[in-house]
C-alpha cells in the first residue's frame, strides 16, 4: 500500500493532508515504482539551453507525450545533443514537478533512435565543421534585397523546380537560372558542388551573368535519400561560395550539413523563391505607404514651420519700440556733445593764454638767427658744388667735341679725298653701284660737284670736255661760268659745283 493508504481509512473519518504533503507522497510513489527507465519518442518542443543551463523539453509518440528534462551538468556530457524533430533513445528517472502536478522523466542519457554508421558520421562531420568555424554565424552573408538574376541547383524534372518558378512568378518575377543536377544517388554531391563553384566561375554579363543568389533544393526524404548533401565537398563549396546560398533540402523536420553551412535555411523550396525576392505588392505597398507618409510630414513640417515663424514674429517687439531707447539715448547725447564742445573749447582757450603768457621773443630770435646762418653756410656750400660739377661737365664736352671732330670724314676730305653719293644720297663704294647715266654728287673739301655718268662709266669732272658751274661758298645760288670751247664735244656733261660747310651724312 502507499504512504497514502496507510494514513487514510476507508470509514467515515478521511485523513487530511496538504498539498504539498500529497505532492511529495505522488512523487515519491513514481520514483519508487518506476525508478530508472529507457525510452524511445521523438523531441518536441526543444528550444535550446534555458538560460539556466537546464533544457526542457518533451518526448511524444503517436498517442502520448511526457516532459523531459536535461538538467546543467548531464547536458555538458552528452555526446549528441538534443534537437528538435529528432528521434531518440533516453535513459532516466522517473519524477514528478510539485509545482505544476505534472510527472517528467530527468534525462541522464540520450542517443539516437537506431544509431548507425551514418549517424555517427554525420555527428562525427558536424563537430569538425563546428570546430572549423564553417557553421559561425559571423560568416553567413546576407541575402540581396532584389537579385536581378536567381541560379537554382536542382532537379530540373522534379515537382521542386515547378513549385519555385510558380512562386517567382506570384510574389515577384525575375530572371531564373537552372543548374540540372541529381539529387540522390552517388553522383548527387559531386555534381551539387559543381554546380555552386560553376555559378561563382562565371563573370559575364547579359544572359550569363553571375547570379546574385543561389538556392540549393530538394523535396523530402529519408537519411539515406538526402545524404549526398552531409558530404564533405557539397559543404566546403558552399563556405567557399562568393555568392550568397539559400538550402532548401528535404522537409522542415529534415536537416542536412548543408542547411548549418548555408548562409540562409529554408523550410522548404517553396519557401526558399519567397526568400530569394521580395512580394511585389508589398513593395508596391511599401512604396506608396512611404509617399504619403512623406508627404504628410512634409506638410506637417511646413505647418509647423510656419506655426513656429508666426509665434517668433508675434514675439518680436515693434519696430518703434526697438528704436525708441536708441533714439532717445541719441538726443542726450546730441546735447551732451554740443556742451562738451564749447567747454572743451574754453578749456584750450585757457590753456593757451596760460601757455603764451610763458613764452618771450628771445629765444625765438635766436633759433632764427642760428637758422639763418646754417642756411647760408648750405647755400654757399651748394653753390660751389653747382659749379664744380657745370666745370667738369663742360670739360667733359669739349672733350668729346674734338673726338668728334678727329672722326669726322671732313678731315678725310681735307686731306685730299673726296665723297661720292647717288641721286638717293647713298654713298657710292663701287664702280658697279654707278651705272651709265647715273646722276653722282661729288663732296669735296670746300663744296659739292653734281656730275653724271659717261657711257663707259667714268664720270666727268673738270678736266678736258669738262663745263662745270661754280657756286660761290657761303651762297645758296649758282652763278653760270665761262665754258672753255670743248666743253661742246659731244659726250661732255655740264657740272654744277656747291661749296658747303655742313658735316653731310655718309648713309
Amino acid at each position: 500500500m502507499s504512504e497514502l493508504d496507510l494514513n487514510s481509512q476507508a470509514g467515515a473519518n478521511v485523513a487530511e493532508f496538504t498539498v504539498s504533503e500529497l505532492s511529495g507522497a505522488i512523487k515519491r510513489s513514481l520514483e519508487e515504482g518506476f525508478g530508472h527507465v529507457r525510452l524511445r519518442g521523438e523531441i518536441s518542443g526543444f528550444r535550446g539551453q534555458h538560460a539556466s543551463g537546464h533544457s526542457y523539453f518533451a518526448l511524444k509518440d503517436d498517442r502520448s507525450k511526457i516532459e523531459a528534462v536535461i538538467w546543467k551538468m548531464t547536458y555538458s556530457r552528452l555526446k549528441v545533443k538534443p534537437e528538435e524533430g529528432m528521434e531518440v533513445i533516453v535513459q532516466g528517472k522517473v519524477t514528478s514537478y510539485p509545482g505544476s502536478s505534472k510527472y517528467q522523466i530527468v534525462i541522464e542519457s540520450l542517443e539516437p533512435a537506431g544509431l548507425g554508421a551514418l549517424m555517427a558520421l554525420l555527428e562525427e562531420r558536424k563537430r569538425r565543421f563546428t570546430a572549423e568555424g564553417l557553421f559561425a554565424e559571423e560568416r553567413k552573408r546576407a541575402l540581396p534585397f532584389l537579385p536581378s538574376l536567381v541560379g537554382i541547383i536542382t532537379s530540373p524534372t522534379g515537382a521542386v523546380i515547378r513549385d519555385m518558378l510558380h512562386g517567382f512568378n506570384e510574389r515577384f518575377p525575375t530572371r531564373v537560372m537552372v543548374w540540372p543536377v541529381r539529387v540522390q544517388g552517388e553522383t548527387c554531391a559531386a555534381e551539387v558542388a559543381n554546380a555552386i563553384a560553376g555559378f561563382n566561375r562565371v563573370t559575364g554579363a547579359g544572359p550569363m551573368m553571375r547570379p546574385d543568389v543561389l538556392i540549393v533544393a530538394r523535396g523530402g526524404g529519408s537519411l539515406e535519400d538526402l545524404w549526398g548533401f552531409n558530404e564533405e565537398i557539397v559543404v566546403r563549396a558552399v563556405a567557399a561560395s562568393v555568392i550568397p546560398v539559400i538550402s532548401a533540402v528535404g522537409h522542415e523536420t529534415d536537416w542536412t550539413l548543408i542547411d548549418l553551412v548555408a548562409d540562409a535555411r529554408a523550410p522548404t523550396p517553396t519557401k526558399a523563391a519567397e526568400w530569394a525576392v521580395p512580394k511585389f505588392s508589398d513593395l508596391d505597398d511599401t512604396t506608396q505607404s512611404h509617399g504619403r507618409r512623406l508627404k504628410i510630414a512634409a506638410r506637417r513640417t511646413l505647418e509647423h514651420s510656419r506655426s513656429d515663424l508666426r509665434a517668433a514674429a508675434r514675439g518680436l517687439p515693434r519696430l518703434q519700440d526697438v528704436l525708441a531707447l536708441p533714439r532717445q539715448r541719441f538726443d542726450a547725447c546730441d546735447k551732451r556733445l554740443g556742451r562738451a564742445l564749447l567747454a572743451n573749447t574754453r578749456a584750450h582757450h585757457t590753456r593757451f593764454a596760460r601757455i603764451s603768457a610763458r613764452l618771450h621773443p628771445g629765444p625765438i630770435s635766436y633759433r632764427i638767427a642760428v637758422g639763418a646762418e646754417r642756411v647760408g653756410v648750405q647755400y654757399g656750400r651748394a653753390g660751389q658744388a653747382l659749379r664744380n660739377l657745370l666745370q667738369r661737365r663742360r670739360q667733359r664736352l669739349e672733350g668729346f667735341d674734338k673726338l668728334l671732330s678727329t672722326l669726322s670724314y671732313q678731315s678725310v676730305l681735307r686731306r685730299g679725298f673726296a665723297l661720292v653719293r647717288d641721286a638717293d644720297g647713298r654713298a657710292v663704294r663701287s664702280v658697279a653701284d654707278a651705272p651709265a647715266g647715273a646722276r653722282l654728287e661729288v663732296e669735296l673739301q670746300d663744296g659739292r660737284v653734281e656730275t653724271r655718268v659717261l657711257g663707259d662709266g667714268a664720270p666727268d669732272i673738270g678736266g678736258g670736255g669738262v663745263a662745270s658751274d661754280a657756286v660761290a661758298a657761303g651762297s645758296e645760288r649758282a652763278s653760270e661760268a665761262a665754258v672753255p670751247a670743248q666743253a661742246a664735244t659731244p659726250g661732255v656733261r655740264r657740272s654744277r659745283i656747291r661749296k658747303s660747310d655742313d658735316q653731310g651724312s655718309l648713309f
